[in-house]
């Protein structure tokens, strides 16, 4: 679907990244490759940013993997990935062949992890336009590997992956009260801008069988229970770090919730959850974004940015 013509300027600015629309797929929720293409036209959206990939192929955790909850979802999928060799061999040409504009989301147990996954990525980044840096991933090892939640760790990533040459994202959890701190850390160390948030620590139990239902014991929250969760970690955020690009996520599902965030003080937001009940979520999402600001006279998305910090109280 090719999004029509309309009055308002549905550009936004990421640090130095100027994006046809400000919404994207968030990563780990439309796979690794192409898959929305048979639903959404990849060049109109904002970017993909594909599931997150190691330097080597990974086999993630043990099923059972998702769970529906009352208001989202509960996923320890543990960064199941082919490795980021074979993303380049055999996903990322379908991606530009598309012409999508590919984020590429990658993880790792160590910073030496996250050092190779970096380089790795080097002979593709002609056709990249970001790398986010998952540094918050809360189902990997009942979430023990979360440098999100150390400046210092979250500071010697950023310095492991300084060999890439195209913006750096730094994705950060909301599972800490340090969340503010750890962005100025990101951002200090060369992330061009940071991503907020990851998924909230979660566990269902199974009550017949008195144990924890999913294979990887805990895993982590997505979808609209998280939504107020995501505004509150970007409005603070931004309160603290006024010139700090943010990408928002976190239960965006329609218009509203996606001006929310914008307002919070996202440059952009991401769609996870949502895709999963509709796959052409992320158009209609930017179809609707148009029509309210087109409702209420707004010329351009980008002055919807941080709106809520400049009313008076």
């Amino acid at each position: 679907m090719t999004l029509g013509s309309s009055p308002v300027d549905m550009t936004a600015q990421v640090g130095s990244l100027t994006l046809p629309a400000p919404v994207m797929t968030a990563a780990g929720t439309a796979g690794h490759g192409a898959e929305l293409s048979a639903y959404v036209d990849l060049s109109s959206i904002g970017a993909v940013v594909v599931k997150s990939l190691s330097a080597e192929p990974w086999e993630g955790n043990a099923a059972p993997r998702v769970h529906q909850t009352p208001a989202g979802m509960l996923n320890s999928v543990g960064l199941q990935g082919p490795g980021i060799p074979a993303w380049i061999r055999d996903d990322l040409p379908k991606l530009t062949r598309h012409g999508a504009r590919v984020v590429v989301s990658i993880w790792g147990r160590s910073v030496d992890d996250y050092e190779r996954a970096a380089r790795a990525l080097q002979p593709a980044e002609a056709s990249l336009t970001a790398v986010e840096i998952n540094l918050s991933c809360p189902n990997l090892d009942g979430g023990a590997h979360l440098f999100a939640h150390d400046p210092v760790a979250t500071t010697e990533v950023l310095s492991a992956t300084k060999s890439l040459s195209v913006p750096r994202w730094a994705k950060l959890s909301p599972n800490t009260d340090r969340v503010t701190e750890v962005a100025a850390a990101a951002h200090q160390a060369g992330a061009e801008a940071v991503t907020l948030i990851n998924t909230v620590m979660g566990m269902i139990i199974d009550t017949e069988h008195r144990r924890p239902l999913l294979g990887g014991g805990s895993g982590g929250l997505s979808g609209a229970a998280i939504h107020p969760v995501a505004v509150r970690t970007v409005y603070e955020v931004r309160r603290a770090l006024p010139d700090l690009p943010l990408v928002g996520v976190g239960g965006v599902s329609d218009a509203v919730t996606a001006v929310e965030l914008l307002l919070a003080g996202a440059n952009a937001v991401q769609v996870g959850t949502a895709t999963f009940a509709d796959p052409r979520s992320v158009t209609k999402i930017i179809e609707g974004l148009r029509t309210w600001c087109e409702d209420r006279g707004v010329t351009s998305v980008r002055d919807l940015v941080s709106g809520a910090h400049h009313v008076a109280r």
